[in-house]
């Protein structure tokens, strides 16, 4: 059966503290992640979103005098700091359950302080396409539909 580290991405685009918003929009974008990691050295201090970037990013509505520059906020000041976490030998299941429980979208994986990977909503729907498939060559084929 699937484990935490099989489905867990582990080669992780990060950020330091100190890196703008518009940098880390610009990496979202580029690679097309909604989640980016903030840390110093390998530990885990933060988290930023899409959603996060979205509500801090200034509106192109206001008048351009007024505005804030995404090259002007630090993402310390805007990203969350308190993150749940899950350890690497946690089962995948209690990640799942935490994961619908809370709404969030994804959970970093970190062991001994040191951040070791991150797994996503879109990696459960992953495990689920391959259940399903695994289900469907043991089901015997309607004929109806054969």
């Amino acid at each position: 059966m699937f484990s935490i580290e099989a489905i867990m991405s582990t080669d992780l685009i990060t950020l330091p503290p100190t890196a703008t918003l518009a940098e880390a929009r610009t990496l979202m974008h580029t690679n097309r992640i909604h989640h980016l990691p903030i840390v110093e050295g390998d530990t885990l201090i933060g988290l930023i979103t899409l959603t996060t970037v979205l509500a801090a990013t200034d509106s192109f509505l206001r008048d351009p005098e007024n505005r804030i520059h995404a090259n002007e906020v630090l993402v310390k000041d805007v990203m969350v700091t308190d993150i749940a976490t899950i350890d690497e030998h946690a089962s995948l299941r209690q990640a799942a359950l935490f994961i619908e429980k809370h709404q969030i979208g994804c959970l970093p994986i970190v062991t001994k302080g040191i951040l070791r990977g991150i797994i996503t909503d879109t990696d459960f729907v992953g495990v689920a396409i391959n259940l399903l498939e695994l289900t469907e060559e043991t089901e015997p084929v309607d004929q109806e539909y054969a």
